[in-house]
């Protein structure tokens, strides 16, 4: 029966069926024909199973973070961080590109998440990108690709919920996808420049004296502080130990309502209102979210689809690399159909016993499913980044696809295998500041 339930949870989300109700659909399967003798399963027993999950303090913390970043998408924050960053790389060719991505990076690190990103920073950078030559399928797919840095920067809301399913320190979590983090802003930045490489039409603005940078750099500076502080903060507290994850939230969003209204003067006291109603919209959305995907993935257990899944894998292969590489097509595969946080609740449960039974370690997992995360969120069909780049960019599919393409091959894919297949640069931040076994 449980191969009936995947069938019906992929069928469902093929179909475009909302994807809490996709998991319902295969929840209830499983709930009347589940079971080792096909009677099905208890629903008194599960629903609060699902409540008792959900009811989690550091949850609070997706909540405040996603708060945050729409009071610093409102307050002109990202109009800053970009301004400053210009200064350095904004005069050689494809230069722009690269300005949208490491503010794109820096805002991701305080948001945590892609979309807030990409509204943000990608509301500003399309106009200029435009202004400078830049095809329109390059810059929506660029600042797709950029958004995404926002899961692996942290803090970021994915690697909270895998902390939370896993039972993982959070702060391991959250280094473990530094390096792989940095080493995507490096590629999406080269990428960017090499596919402009013979565009004749992409402007190159001149190239400033070491006097005009100073002098550019210590204006931008000063207006750009209050808004650099912020990472600061929220980063210093956390990795400091003098804040929890919850409470960094707190203060990110306590900091950023007077710098976006009285420093940079983005809103008044009634404009902070869409923010606070548009985070509790998304938190609603996802706490129903993790609600039934919470009761999905306790069902999947008891049906002992771990064992199931690695009695497959290694019907292929006992070599665990091998087997590695195949969870992540799997993950990619769930990722192209699913958001980042449903993929990351189904198949944490599901995957963790397989990765501990090989051997591996869990916060290198941790640093696997925020790259895969990221790549699925811009993989067709679902692929929602990269259609709202399009829409904000008004760019249509078929001009977005052939950079995106080059984005996720050259950037994504060897940023996942060398997540993937060398453990120890992975961990080696996780080792040297926590002391996490390599």
């Amino acid at each position: 029966m449980i191969y009936v339930a995947i069938v019906i949870l992929l069928f469902c989300l093929m179909l475009g069926v909302p994807v809490p109700v996709s998991f319902m659909a295969s929840s209830a399967w499983l709930i009347f024909f589940g079971g080792p003798d096909g009677s099905g399963y208890q629903a008194t027993q599960l629903l609060p199973y699902a409540f008792s999950k959900i009811n989690s303090v550091p949850l609070i913390a997706i909540a405040l973070f996603i708060m945050a970043g729409g009071i610093m998408e409102r307050g002109k924050i990202g109009e800053k961080l970009i301004d400053l960053v210009d200064v350095f790389v904004g005069h050689i060719k494809g230069g722009l590109g690269v300005v949208g991505t490491i503010s794109c990076a820096v805002f991701g690190s305080i948001s945590g998440a892609a979309c807030a990103t990409l509204s943000c920073i990608g509301t500003i950078m399309f106009p200029r990108l435009k202004a400078e030559g830049y095809p329109r399928g390059h810059s929506a797919a660029l600042m797709a690709n950029a958004s995404l840095l926002g899961l692996l920067i942290p803090p970021n809301a994915t690697l909270i919920i895998f902390a939370w399913i896993s039972g993982q320190p959070v702060l391991a979590c959250f280094l473990s996808t530094v390096v792989p983090g940095l080493l995507t802003i490096t590629l999406i930045s080269l990428v960017n420049m090499w596919l402009l490489r013979d565009n004749k039409e992409v402007l190159v603005a001149h190239k400033r004296s070491n006097a005009e940078k100073w002098r550019l750099l210590k204006e931008r500076g000063k207006v750009a502080l209050p808004a650099l502080m912020l990472p600061i903060i929220v980063l210093g507290g956390i990795y400091g130990g003098i804040m929890t994850v919850t409470e960094a939230s707190a203060v990110a969003v306590l900091y950023a309502i007077p710098v976006g209204m009285f420093v940079y003067k983005g809103f008044d006291w009634r404009g902070l209102w869409a923010p606070v109603v548009e985070s509790a919209v998304t938190t609603g959305v996802i706490m129903a979210m993790l609600f039934s995907v919470s009761m999905l993935s306790r069902l999947y257990l008891l049906e002992d689809l771990p064992s199931r899944l690695l009695v497959l894998f290694k019907s292929v292969s006992e070599n665990r690399w091998v087997i590695l590489f195949m969870i992540n097509i799997f993950l990619v595969i769930m990722g192209m159909l699913m958001d980042d946080i449903s993929v990351v609740v189904l198949t944490t449960p599901i995957l963790m016993p397989i990765i501990m039974e090989l051997g591996f370690s869990p916060i290198h997992y941790a640093a696997i499913v925020g790259v895969n995360t990221g790549l699925g969120c811009i993989t067709p069909p679902a692929a929602p980044v990269l259609y709202l780049a399009g829409r904000l960019n008004n760019t249509p599919i078929d001009e977005m696809m052939r950079p995106a393409l080059y984005f996720m091959f050259l950037c994504w894919g060897p940023v996942l295998l060398f997540t993937s297949y060398f453990p120890k640069l992975v961990l080696f931040l996780p080792h040297v500041i926590l002391g996490t076994p390599w």
